[in-house]
């Protein structure tokens, strides 16, 4: 990108506005005035950059300014988080120290910002080893001040607005991690206004074209859904007025994101997303104690108008999420015969709604204490902390559990409230009381109804757990469990148990080959290890250990003789007990290797010439032509190409980004496998239509059909060769004309 260019009187202007207009904003806070503290911050951290620039040619100050404008206005912290912003990147970027910050601006700043450098650059780096680490960095650092991770996602959200500067190559990456963690810690810390925001502009870098055209769909309809809206509101708003209240009636439409999101998850057109927007009263109350009664007569002024959709009323007034929200959802069938969501809340819980934990931390001249819900949320994290996963992406994928779930409420048979992820089972439960009910639950009773420890809950249930001495924790239950404690738990007593078994086998098997006169070598458990066909040593002890493996004389007989008649032959098989014929090299590889020595800052174009393709598909999600896709280089040098949505490629995006392959298809002809789901009325020859119209009038290859009826009602998963996407979506809309045919998409 071609940078700005500016004379040094124009960059200080600039730098002077900025800061001024963050200091402004400030002013106008509740905040107890410490202008002098953030003066000094801001020279000091102009004087540390000075010289350095962005990638967009904008003098480097401007970032931490920034950084302190959405610290101190969107996320409304004080005095304190404006200087650790204005000085976050001082010690990593320049000669600077933690002890120099301290020593100017005294130890609480200097322990943000410390905590700042150490997750500095993103929280992943190029191995998943490493990524883990940081993380897990980051996840202690909010035990030591929540400030920390709030300063860090103003960091990153000027980041992700600033991010058409960086490569192709860059933004997918950050985009990635982006939405594979910030998004959900967001979230999770109640951050509202940042979570969309950092969701939509991933969204915006990953989807380009699909981005322009959803929002452009949303202005086109503008119009009628503001008619429609009008049409709602008038009456409601006759009601709220008759009330007495002060109050403020707005329409929320959806976020391109979310509309994105809903349209690939329920396989339907932009068209068929009712649910575009949802009704949102906020009202001013000054007794807190009157809150819920009044959210309760708005809620009852409202159903008096419209009919209510009796399963998605959720009162988040008598049980708040674990993120601090508090609000009363209803949905009602609105003018048009769509239903709208409408939410009511008081201004305080729409400022907790928006700005999180931060719109109501109490601070003592830049001091506070943590809040009770974060610090109950931070609680749930100490096991995974204690007891990460030995694979880097399974622990992130265990920390994202807890990130990002919706909630259920259940009871103890005490009464107490508990909040879990929904689908959440008993074993869940059993694990979030402690680790040995976890290990020893054999059922529950729901309800008072005996249950499987497998049973899913729902909100509102009363759960006894059952525990016996003899019970002993499977692999299997890991299917069962939906908490990122019951996962880490019942893995770590796993890994456990298996050690105990382990140690076992191998007293067993020394004692027993001692005591035959045998001296335990590589080269005897090598022989072992290749005659029961097993990998390590582990698995052979641990095989004894269960008694899966007999010790037997013939087993030492087998050793004895192996040694005497084989001699030095012996000890080549034993080097190598996995050595097999070499495969026939000869057949010919179709898919090229990628030149090392390629720009990777340059977007990369599929293409196949002579039936030799320079990128393999990922078997994972099956992209095709006009999929939005990247390229992610192996271990073998080949491209793998995945569709950007898919679960894999956020995993890569998020841990290895120099790995990444900004891409383009080559517009020559090709086709590729493709699966489309078709639902609807069975009929006596509809199957043969099916056909007909794909053979026959379309041409299209299919390569696998599976149908199957039931009391009227058929689906069908079909397999075809196309060229792109666009032949796929005709497909689907042909599909669509077969007399039955209720609905045909293309399957994830």
């Amino acid at each position: 990108m071609e940078t700005k260019k500016f004379t040094p009187e124009e960059e200080e202007r600039m730098i002077n506005k900025a800061f001024q207009e963050m200091l402004d904003g400030y002013l106008a806070s509740n905040h107890r005035k410490k202008v002098e503290i953030i003066e000094r911050a801001f020279k000091f951290a102009k004087d540390a950059h000075k010289g350095i620039r962005r990638r967009s040619g904008e003098p480097y100050i401007l970032h931490p300014i920034a950084v302190a404008r959405i610290v101190s206005q969107e996320i409304g912290l004080g005095s304190t988080s404006i200087c650790s912003a204005l000085l976050h990147d001082v010690v990593e970027d320049t000669d600077y120290t933690v002890e120099d910050i301290e020593s100017q601006f005294g130890k609480k700043i200097a322990q943000i910002v410390g905590g700042l450098t150490k997750i500095s650059g993103g929280i992943f780096g190029d191995r998943a080893s490493a990524q883990a680490e940081n993380f897990r960095k980051l996840l202690l650092t909010m035990n030591n001040d929540i400030r920390v991770i709030l300063i860090k996602m103003a960091d990153r959200l000027h980041n992700m607005r600033t991010l058409g500067s960086m490569l192709p190559s860059k933004q997918y990456k950050i985009a990635g991690e982006t939405l594979y963690i910030y998004a959900p810690l967001a979230h999770r810390l109640g951050l509202f206004a940042i979570k969309t925001e950092l969701e939509d502009l991933s969204f915006k870098y990953e989807h380009p074209e699909i981005y322009k055209q959803i929002n452009e769909q949303i202005a086109a309809t503008a119009g009628q859904r503001n008619a429609v809206y009008e049409k709602f509101a008038a009456p409601v708003r006759e009601r709220l007025d008759a009330m007495g209240l002060k109050y403020e009636m707005t329409a929320r439409v959806k976020s391109a994101y979310s509309i994105w999101n809903k349209m690939e998850t329920k396989h339907i057109p932009f068209e068929e997303v009712y649910d575009l927007y949802a009704a949102r009263i906020v009202f001013k109350c000054d007794n807190d104690a009157d809150e819920k009664k009044l959210c309760w007569n708005i809620y009852s002024e409202i159903t008096d108008l419209y009919r209510l959709h009796p399963d998605r009323t959720r009162d988040w007034l008598s049980t708040p999420k674990a993120n601090g929200y508090r609000a009363l959802h209803l949905t009602v069938m609105g003018p048009d015969g769509n239903w709208i969501e409408v939410q009511i809340r008081s201004e305080k819980m729409n400022e907790m709604a928006e700005r999180g934990f931060a719109a109501h931390w109490k601070y003592k001249i830049g001091e506070g204490e943590e809040e009770s819900e974060l610090a109950s949320w931070l609680k749930t994290i100490q096991d995974i902390l204690e007891n990460p996963e030995p694979n880097a992406l399974d622990f992130l994928d265990t920390i994202k559990l807890n990130l990002f779930s919706s909630e259920i409420v259940i009871f103890t048979p005490k009464g107490e409230l508990m909040t879990l992820p929904v689908n959440s089972s008993v074993l869940d439960v059993a694990f979030n009381l402690h680790s040995e009910i976890g290990t020893h639950c054999i059922a529950g009773k729901v309800n008072h109804k005996l249950v499987p420890l497998s049973h899913k809950l729902q909100s509102g249930d009363q759960v006894e757990v059952l525990t016996s001495h003899s019970q002993q924790p499977q692999p299997e239950w890991i299917n069962f469990l939906a908490t990122a404690k019951g996962k880490t738990r019942l893995r770590a007593a796993l890994r456990r148990d298996r050690r105990a078994v382990i140690e076992r086998g191998e007293k067993e098997f020394m004692a027993y080959m001692r005591d035959n006169g045998v001296e335990v070598t590589n080269e005897v458990i090598t022989k072992v290890l290749g005659s029961e066909h097993l990998h390590n040593k582990d698995e052979l002890f641990f095989a004894i250990g269960c008694n899966e493996i007999a010790l037997s004389p013939g087993m030492v007989s087998s050793i004895k003789q192996s040694g005497q008649s084989q001699g030095g032959i012996l000890k080549k098989i034993l080097r190598n007990p996995f050595a097999s014929k070499p495969k026939n090299t000869e057949k010919v590889d179709t898919v090229a290797k990628i030149d090392e020595n390629i720009d990777k800052k340059k977007t990369y174009v599929l293409k196949t010439e002579n039936g030799v393709s320079n990128y393999k598909i990922a078997p994972c999600c099956h992209p095709i032509p006009g999929d939005d896709v990247l390229g992610y280089i192996d271990d073998e040098n080949h491209v793998i190409v995945h569709k950007l949505t898919c679960p894999n490629a956020m995993r890569l995006k998020s841990s290895f980004g120099g790995r990444l392959l900004s891409t383009k298809w080559d517009t020559s002809r090709a086709t590729f496998l493709a699966s489309i789901h078709i639902e609807g009325i069975d009929r006596m020859g509809i199957l043969q239509e099916l056909i007909y119209i794909i053979s026959t009038n379309m041409a299209i290859n299919i390569r696998g059909l599976n149908i199957a009826a039931n009391e009227g009602v058929f689906s069908c998963e079909l397999t075809v060769l196309v060229e792109d996407t666009n032949a796929l979506t005709h497909l689907c809309k042909q599909v669509k004309k077969v007399e039955g045919v209720n609905s045909a998409a293309r399957m994830n």
